[in-house]
């Protein structure tokens, strides 16, 4: 049970970076580089003051730290940018979608067990974000946004697949942060050839805000406990069980930020969430 309800607040978490993210690349003042780098930064600040107050080793080369930052990049300069052009339930529910198909490619490698059910489960829960999607005309106006959020759910697929062995989640996702922080600010120099300078971004107000809690609290944190529970779920269970975060982004952009609720989503999000639930469950019923 308490397995269940950490995996339950750590899925709340990356909804709600779905809704920070959303709300401050969509005129809070911030442009997507500057969102991405202080989210990024507010976490690595976080977690080290974390490792330092409770005298962790913070150990940043190591087998699979390269592997980490890459997919951590790659998934912050994805997500942040597609939220340009995409509501929080869709751009959550093309991202996990990625994220099962990498993690699922990940399981087969890795031969772990993939029990009928399980793998029945995955295809139903897929199939309705192919639902959510078609016709693909509905969303062609916005490819760009398409693809940016399909590196990010290549990139934090990769990211959970290296977590699975952390001995040290904090630390870990500390290094993880510190690292990704100096990285990000150059790719997003190749990529926009310019950023925003420190007065303009300290003008941001708002969206400087929002992209601080993003990073400490729902990324930094949130991610640390992701990779605490990891080792518990296997690569499989842990694909499956981010299908949930979707309809929880659609519900606080509903909520929060006044994007609606159409019928074709719910629709589409009880499809999902019961894909997840014979995924998950099915298996341990037979």
């Amino acid at each position: 049970m308490r397995l269940v309800l950490l995996t339950a607040l750590v899925m709340v978490a990356f909804a709600a970076n779905s809704v920070l993210t959303r709300a401050g690349v969509g005129g809070a003042g911030l442009d997507v580089a500057a969102f991405g780098m202080i989210r990024v930064g507010a976490g690595a600040l976080v977690l080290l003051i974390l490792c330092l107050a409770t005298g962790r080793r913070v150990a940043f080369f190591t087998a699979r730290r390269g592997v980490s930052v890459i997919g951590l990049a790659a998934y912050i300069i994805g997500f942040t940018d597609a939220y340009l052009g995409m509501e929080s339930g869709l751009g959550a529910l093309l991202l996990f979608g990625m994220v099962q198909v990498t993690m699922f490619a990940g399981a087969v490698l890795m031969r772990e067990p993939l029990p009928v059910l399980r793998v029945a489960g995955a295809v139903v829960a897929l199939a309705g974000l192919v639902y959510l999607v078609w016709p693909w005309s509905d969303i062609s106006d916005n490819l760009r946004s398409v693809a940016m959020m399909c590196v990010a759910g290549l990139g934090w697929g990769l990211y959970s697949l290296a977590g699975r062995g952390s001995a040290d989640p904090l630390a870990d996702t500390a290094a993880n942060f510190l690292l990704a922080a100096i990285v990000i600010p150059g790719v997003w120099l190749l990529l926009a050839g310019s950023v925003m300078s420190v007065g303009e971004v300290m003008q941001g107000g708002r969206g400087v805000w929002l992209a601080v809690v993003s990073g400490a609290v729902t990324s930094g944190l949130g991610y640390a406990l992701w990779y605490k529970v990891l080792p518990g779920l296997g690569a499989s269970v842990a694909a499956v069980a981010q299908l949930t975060v979707p309809p929880i982004a659609a519900l606080g952009g509903a909520l929060f930020l006044g994007e609606a609720l159409t019928a074709k989503f719910a629709l589409a999000a009880v499809v999902i969430l019961g894909g997840v639930a014979l995924s998950v469950m099915g298996p341990k019923l037979r």
